[in-house]
Parts: structure tokens; sequence; C-alpha cells
């Protein structure tokens, strides 16, 4: 299934000593006292409504009840993330966070920047090779597709595909749920756009997804407001391009008021996988590190899957026969993800860099 590979950049031996791989009771029990001295864990980025991410927090929270979750800006970007990194190399204080959840091209940079530290969980070999840097600098966790979440009392007719949105009866309709200069989920967004219109992976796909933007600009359909379930209920952004699990978690969130839609476009069906890693200055390395046996163990991957994502152990919980029925009965059909794109990491890296440069000047609309 997963199809991207990544440069492996070499590792010093200070960061080989760094990686660690909890492989006995003991060891993890010594993980747990350590963290629980530290007593918080500092998160960003990581609304509640995400992937079933309140729910997974709460969990963590009643598990280690001697760790404080201290949560940062929960609607940045990735790149706001690496930003906050940099920002706090020498601050070890709540402002500093110790992990990140990021798409998957600013994984290889943060490692690249050094900003980021090797460590591999216990579940490390039940984690596809390609979906994980093979030295544990970042590690893959779970991952959706694009789709178009829809109001129907103002949507008489949902959009079937990308080409539609530019249709007149969109007038002032469509908006991204990220800025595209800085959020991982709107670059994609941009990017299954270019796909969808037949241009080949890669930079040539980023660089047709700003055309199209800018298209879709012009006719006056784009809303260049970073969209949510709630502006979706207000009217002001009818429309919104969003991962499905947030469209499904929306849904959920809105209740019928007002009833949605949610569409997964019949091409341009992008995958979007994101990756967990740990801050190389993390003031709480050791909770930084059981936060993340957290959540690759069986019980935080299924909390991602009860919050509509794909978890990245999905085909091994499958093989034990560990997937909730029903939880799964509440995912859309198999078959709308039947022709969904992995896009590689130098596909996505090369089209990250031709839309977040040139989004300004090609399309034009200061999305916030």
């Amino acid at each position: 299934m997963f199809k991207f590979t990544g440069k492996v950049l070499s590792l010093s031996a200070a960061a080989l000593f760094a990686s660690t791989m909890i492989s006995s009771a003991d060891s993890m029990d010594d993980l747990v006292k350590a963290a629980k001295a530290e007593g918080q864990l500092t998160v960003i980025a990581l609304p509640h409504d995400w992937c079933g991410y309140g729910a997974v927090i709460d969990a963590f929270k009643a598990k280690y009840p001697d760790i404080t979750v201290n949560e940062l800006n929960p609607d940045a970007g990735s790149g706001d993330e690496v930003e906050a990194i940099k920002a706090n190399k020498d601050n070890k204080g709540p402002q500093a966070p110790d992990v990140i959840d990021v798409g998957l091209s600013f994984g290889p940079t943060a490692k690249k920047d050094g900003l980021i530290q090797a460590y591999k969980v216990s579940t490390w070999d039940s984690i596809p090779d390609s979906a994980k840097d093979a030295d544990g600098f970042w590690t893959g966790d779970y991952y959706g597709v694009l789709s178009f979440l829809v109001n129907k009392d103002l949507v008489k007719q949902a959009p079937a595909d990308w080409a539609d949105l530019l249709k007149s009866d969109y007038a002032n309709t469509v908006a991204l749920a990220g800025d595209p200069r800085a959020s991982n989920q709107a670059i994609q967004a941009v990017y299954a756009a270019g796909l969808s219109g037949g241009a080949a992976a890669g930079e040539a796909a980023g660089t047709a997804g700003l055309d199209f933007f800018k298209k879709l600009n012009a006719a006056g359909n784009f809303v260049p407001v970073i969209g949510k379930p709630a502006t979706l209920a207000q009217g002001q952004t009818p429309i919104l391009v969003t991962w499905d699990y947030n469209a499904l978690a929306g849904r959920d969130t809105l209740k019928g008021n007002p009833p949605v839609d949610v569409v997964v476009p019949k091409t341009g069906v992008v995958a979007g996988v994101y990756v967990q890693a740990i801050s190389a200055y993390a003031p709480h390395p050791n909770a930084a590190k059981l936060w993340l046996e957290y959540l690759y163990s069986d019980e935080g991957q299924i909390g991602w899957l009860k919050g509509y994502c794909h978890p990245i152990r999905f085909n091994d919980l499958a093989k034990n026969g560990k997937l909730p029925a029903d939880v799964m009965a509440k995912l859309p059909p198999a078959e709308a993800y039947a022709s969904a794109v992995f896009p590689t990491l130098d596909e996505q890296g090369k089209a990250k860099e031709a839309i977040t440069k040139n989004w300004d000047a090609t399309v034009g609309a200061n999305v916030k």
C-alpha cells in the first residue's frame, strides 16, 4: 500500500545513541518512571476533533495521571509546529513542544535540520518500512484522503470531482482547511487538484494545482478563509476541502444541523500520511517517548481509527483480528479508496516547494 520512499541521511554516533528500543517490561517500567518524574508532556497542533485526538489525549491522561498534558496552539499547521521547535531551542518552558505531528514531507526536512531526535517504539516491526525513517527520526502514524465536506442546505448538488468546483453553481463556496503556505492539509489539497487535472506527480502536479486554484479564485468560487465545520454550518464556507477523517468528525459534530455530504472525489484521490517525531530540544523527552509508545500501541492506534483515521498499523491490527467491527462500519466503503495514491517523499517535497513558494504570486489569495 505504501509506495513512498525517502533518502536516509547519515547518522551521528550521538544520534545513534539516542535511538532507543523498548525491549522488555522492565525497560518500559523504567520509561514510565522517568516520564512521571518529568511530570509533563507538551503537544502542539492537536485539535480534539482531528483524528479522535480528544479521546486519545484523555485516554493517555487517564493511563498516566501523574503526567500533565500541556496543549499548544491546536489549530497550528505543520510548518508552525516546526517553527515552534526552532523558536524554542533554548526554552525549557511551557511553549517548547516535546512532540510534533506533521505531514510526511516535514519529517525528513526536520531531520535534516537537526530539529528532531531518533526513537523507535516497541511496535516498530509492525510499522511498514516505507512509512518510517530507517533510523527512527520520524514514524508514520495515520493517513486519510482529501474529501469535500458539503453543506446540503446551501449546496443542492454536491460536487463529484475537483473539476466540478469550477462551475458557476459553486460561487463563493469553496474553502481549504488551512493556509497552503504552511498547512500540510491545504498543500495536499492543492496537489490533489493538480493530479486530478492529469499532471504528473511531483512539481508538475503542484504547479497544476496552483493553476487550478488561480482559476477557482478568478471565478469567484474560492473563499480565502481557513474553513472548519463551524464556518461551513454558518454558511461562510459551504464546501470545505479537508481530510476524510476531519469531514466525518465534522459530520458527527454537526449532528444533521446542517445536513452534510462527505464526498471522496472521483479523481485526484490523494492519501496523506502524517508522522510523529520528538523534538531534539524536548524539555520532557521521556514523556515524549511514552506518548509515542501509547500512540503506537493497539489502544492508541484504535483510538485514531475511532476518529476515522487509518492508523499506520492498520494491516497488522487487521491480520490479528483487532479492528472493532462497530468502528469499521462508520467508515466510507473501501471502494472510495480504491484509486488512492500515496505520493513519494520526493514527489511531496517538490510539490510542497512549488506550492508554498508560488501560492502568493500565482493565486494571490491570502488565506487566513
